[in-house]
């Protein structure tokens, strides 16, 4: 499969299977976060990797009670170092949450390839998710997703035409 079709076919997974991720399939998923690109290199990032079932439905809990993000066998936490990133990003801010979101892409690409769902979580309490996983205060959490097996067939939900997010030369 190309870069295009896995891009053009990749759905957020809402409902997973009861099924182990194999290590190496793990790894291959991980080693596409840690390759991502980043302002001046910094790599301001970790990954938090949750498989206790425990911690799992806490996470659950604190993504406003989405109970299908402790039904993965893995929740990935995508977790940013303010203080460690390019700090001019366009001249008025830190670097760190792009640098992390396009390590997040590059992870839940690689896991569609594998065969792996993922879902983008957004909604969730940080100082929850933080005191969960024991993060430190200077690290900010930027992203939680579950990683599993699909058990469904996630519609497609659709997307804008080119014309009406492109423009030449000006707005």
């Amino acid at each position: 499969m190309s870069v295009m079709d896995i891009m053009k076919s990749r759905r957020s997974v809402r409902r997973y299977k009861n099924k182990p991720i194999p290590e190496d399939i793990l790894n291959k998923v991980l080693e596409a976060a840690r390759i991502a690109p980043s302002g001046k290199n910094f790599q301001p990032w970790k990954f938090i990797i949750v498989r206790d079932r425990e911690k799992r439905e806490e996470l659950a809990v604190a993504s406003r009670n989405q109970a299908f993000v402790a039904q993965a066998p893995v929740v990935i936490a995508a977790c940013g170092f303010p203080g460690k990133s390019y700090q001019h990003q366009g001249n008025y801010m830190k670097s760190w949450p792009i640098d992390v979101s396009i390590a997040m892409d590059h992870l839940m690409l690689m896991a569609w390839e594998e065969g792996l769902g993922t879902c983008w979580i957004g909604a969730f309490r940080e100082d929850e998710v933080k005191r969960i996983l024991s993060i430190p205060d200077d690290v900010r959490v930027l992203a939680l997703t579950p990683l599993g097996y699909p058990d469904e067939e996630p519609r497609d939900r659709g997307r804008k035409e080119l014309s009406e997010i492109i423009s030449y030369d000006k707005y």
